[in-house]
């Protein structure tokens, strides 16, 4: 897990802009921040150095009376969305402190997005695993299946890690590198290069380098 700060975001979608020259580049909208500190947990308390951050404003009455209690020591009413961030120096954060897009991220860094990708349910290996598949004339009874699976006498069992069907997608995943193409602080709205992980409206946690 990377150790830096971060930020927690929504992402909104795709579009593409311009740049100087008149190229198109392709761009994420994701809507990143304001995100407030709810804990700070220390390597001699917890065991580890890491913030707790909110996002997405929830209304009081929606809260739990645990969550309630657990906010309000940061002074704040709800949130949706509560995730931690590894960092080296727990000291540098307080409870209750804003964290907002431009003290993280400007145009040019490069950055790291983790978000889950889509669930694409119950697949076959031809979807999952990009197999050939048979020949596809009716006197074929060979199509989508995945062919022989397992050996004979020795060691009569199929091995570990086989490419089989199941269920695709729905994973955490990691994109490293990616470029910040804008930060539009004013709206609270970054845009990166490419496509993220993860469907519209979905969460992202942004790591700074």
């Amino acid at each position: 897990m990377p150790k830096t700060m971060g930020l927690l975001g929504k992402k909104i979608g795709m579009t593409r802009v311009y740049n100087d020259m008149g190229a198109v580049i392709p761009v994420t909208v994701i809507e990143a921040g304001p995100c407030k500190v709810l804990q700070v947990k220390s390597e001699s308390i917890d065991g580890y150095n890491a913030i707790q951050v909110g996002f997405g404003a929830k209304k009081a009455k929606n809260v739990t009376k645990p969550l309630a209690g657990h906010f309000s020591k940061a002074d704040a009413e709800g949130f949706y969305n509560i995730r931690e961030f590894r960092i080296q120096n727990p000291d540098d954060y307080t409870a209750g402190q804003d964290i907002s897009l431009d003290e993280l991220f400007k145009t040019g860094d490069i950055i790291d997005v983790q978000g889950t990708s889509k669930g694409k349910g119950f697949q076959g290996v031809m979807k999952r695993h990009g197999f050939k598949g048979g020949p596809g004339g009716h006197g074929s009874k060979f199509h989508r299946a995945p062919g022989s699976i397992g050996c004979s006498a020795w060691p009569a069992r199929v091995v570990k890690g086989k490419k089989m069907p199941g269920r695709m997608g729905n994973d955490t995943v990691l994109k490293k590198n990616v470029l910040v193409v804008d930060v539009r602080s004013d709206d609270n709205i970054i845009l990166v290069k490419g496509p993220v992980p993860g469907a519209k409206q979905s969460l992202l946690k942004l790591f700074s380098k």
